[in-house]
């Protein structure tokens, strides 16, 4: 009795099989994107610049330190007068200006030498 469930098990479990397509069923995607044209029509995304330094600063009078990273392209700095403190962008409209930022943050040279004129502390002269 036994013997002659299994060819009978075997074969209602294989019915269900029957009935499917040898083909693997075939998914697309017809629908259209809809942001397609003004993705087409955007303009072209300008990367950020690259760190070209990143420096700690001994300034006179006082001793005091400043952290400055500059930016590649001579347009951007980012200033912090404490190490982990939130950084200040400081933005130059051209390469070789003097880099200013709104409060009276301005910062004038470069990654070696540069005067940094912080609020309530006045000019500073920096040495990297």
């Amino acid at each position: 009795m036994k013997m002659r469930l299994l060819p009978a098990a075997v074969a209602i479990a294989l019915l269900p099989l029957a009935a499917c397509k040898p083909e693997p069923e075939v998914v697309t995607d017809t629908a259209p994107d809809p942001m397609a044209t003004a993705l087409k029509n955007a303009p072209a995304v300008e990367l950020p610049p690259a760190i070209k330094a990143t420096v700690s600063m001994r300034c006179q009078p006082g001793n005091a330190l400043v952290f400055a990273e500059f930016f590649q392209g001579d347009k951007l700095v980012k200033l912090r007068t404490e190490k982990n403190g939130k950084p200040t962008d400081l933005k130059a409209p051209e390469a070789g200006q003097p880099f200013t930022a709104e409060g009276g943050y301005k910062l004038t040279g470069n990654e070696k030498s540069a005067t940094v004129e912080l609020p309530g502390k006045g000019s500073l002269s920096c040495k990297g």
